[in-house]
C-alpha cells in the first residue's frame, strides 16, 4: 500500500487496534461510512462554494466593467476626442500666423536694403564722372591721349578732344589766360 500511486484510505472499522495499513494511508477513517464523507465531497457544501466562487467572480467582473467604462468616458471627455481636428486647426493657425510674420519681416527688411541701395546709388551717381559732366564740366584730352589740367600745359594751335555730358567735341587752342594761382584749392 506504501508504494502505491493511487491514494489509499484505511476504515477496517470498529477495532480497537491500529492495523499497519492506517499507518501506510494517505488517510485514516474510523469507519467505512466516514471513509466515504473523506472520499465523496459533500454535494451541498461543494454547490455553496461554487456558488460562492460565482458570486466573486461576477462582482470583480462587473467591478472591472465599471472601471473601464469610467477610463472611457474619461477618454470620450477629453477635448481632442470631441473635435480631432482641434490640434491641428490650432497649429495651422499658429503656422499661418508665423508665415505673416515672416512675411512682414521680409517685406519691411526689403524696404530697408531698397532704401540702402537707393541712397548708396544716389551717391555713387552724383560722384560720378558723368554727374560732374551734367554739371556743366568737361574733361579735356591732349593729343597723346593726356587729362589737360593746366592752362600752362598748352599751346596755341593745340588740338583737344572734349567730352561733354552727351558726347564729345574737337577743339583748338587759340588762344591761354593763366590765373594766379592761389594758396589751396577754390
Amino acid at each position: 500500500m506504501f508504494a502505491a500511486r493511487t491514494p489509499v484510505v484505511s476504515a477496517i472499522g470498529h477495532e480497537s487496534d491500529t492495523p499497519i495499513l492506517d499507518l501506510v494511508a494517505d488517510a485514516r477513517a474510523s469507519t467505512p461510512t466516514d471513509a466515504a464523507r473523506l472520499v465523496v465531497p459533500d454535494v451541498v457544501e461543494e454547490r455553496r462554494g461554487v456558488d460562492d466562487a460565482r458570486r466573486r467572480l461576477r462582482t470583480a467582473v462587473s467591478a472591472r466593467i465599471a472601471g473601464e467604462r469610467r477610463t472611457l468616458a474619461e477618454l470620450r471627455a477629453r477635448p481632442v476626442l470631441g473635435d480631432p481636428s482641434g490640434p491641428v486647426r490650432v497649429h495651422r493657425e499658429r503656422l499661418d500666423e508665423l508665415r505673416e510674420r515672416a512675411r512682414r519681416a521680409l517685406r519691411y527688411r526689403l524696404r530697408e536694403e531698397s532704401a540702402l541701395v537707393g541712397s548708396a546709388l544716389a551717391r555713387v551717381r552724383a560722384m560720378s564722372p558723368q554727374a560732374t559732366l551734367e554739371r556743366g564740366y568737361a574733361i579735356l584730352l591732349a593729343g597723346d591721349g593726356t587729362t589737360v589740367t593746366r592752362v600752362a600745359d598748352l599751346d596755341i594751335g593745340d588740338d583737344l578732344l572734349a567730352h561733354l555730358a552727351d558726347g564729345t567735341a574737337t577743339l583748338e587752342v587759340r588762344d591761354t589766360s593763366p590765373t594766379e594761382e592761389t594758396d589751396g584749392p577754390l
